[in-house]
């Protein structure tokens, strides 16, 4: 999503600059300041590792952004095919459709409004529409992003009903949505059982077994 045309020229001085910087760090905590009482094997091994840190950061970071934003596209795609199907079946067109899904999509899910929109304005102005369909899924590494793509292109190749081929996509969008909440609460009970054990075992223990280990205490303190 950062389409700036300084995003790539940050990306490479991060690469340079970062590795540079985590070295010039290292050898001042460790060989000026010497904070850490390390040998030069240990110096030399934390430098090293200070620099590959700095040169995988950006890599991390983008991959880490990316992501995110992949996973707010796909919470956004079901509402977005239900807003499409009704576009269509108004009679709007597709790139009509999209620009329109982005205008009202645009506070709820701004990332998928933007990406929707842009690809309504290369709908508009390129020769193939497929290629604009096609870039939609270089940009977006979803598959439920490239199914719909692949329905919008069949509908363009073979003349099929738009909004018909929108509704399969939506109901099947609207089900993966609810497999996906019922997949988080059957990891429900597993993810509760270590706070369980922590937090409540320990308490109901004291709270049950309390009193019978005083009363035995006493009972030993009188005997002896």
């Amino acid at each position: 999503g950062w389409r700036s045309k300084d995003a790539i020229i940050r990306y490479l001085f991060c690469k340079v600059a970062l590795p540079v910087l985590f070295a010039i760090i290292s050898v001042l905590v460790v060989h000026v300041l010497n904070i850490y009482s390390l040998d030069q094997t240990g110096k030399l091994i934390v430098t090293l590792i200070s620099v590959i840190i700095g040169a995988y950061a950006p890599d991390f970071y983008v991959k880490n952004a990316a992501a995110k934003r992949r996973d707010k596209i796909r919470k956004g795609l079901p509402d977005a095919l239900d807003l499409m199907v009704i576009c269509a079946e108004a009679g709007l067109s597709l790139d009509s459709t999209l620009m329109r899904v982005s205008q009202e999509l645009e506070r709820a899910s701004p990332e998928l409004a933007d990406e929707l929109s842009l690809t309504g304005l290369e709908l508009g102005f390129l020769s193939d529409r497929r290629k604009a369909l096609q870039n939609l899924t270089m940009r977006v590494d979803l598959l439920a992003v490239r199914g719909v793509a692949n329905t919008l292109l069949q509908a363009e190749r073979y003349g099929t009903p738009l909004a018909q081929s929108l509704r399969v996509m939506a109901g099947e969008s609207r089900q993966e949505r609810v497999m996906r909440a019922e997949e988080k609460a059957a990891r429900l009970p597993a993810l509760l059982t270590v706070p369980m054990v922590c937090f409540i075992l320990p308490p109901l223990f004291i709270v049950l077994l309390g009193r019978a280990i005083l009363n035995v205490a006493d009972t030993f303190t009188k005997l002896f």
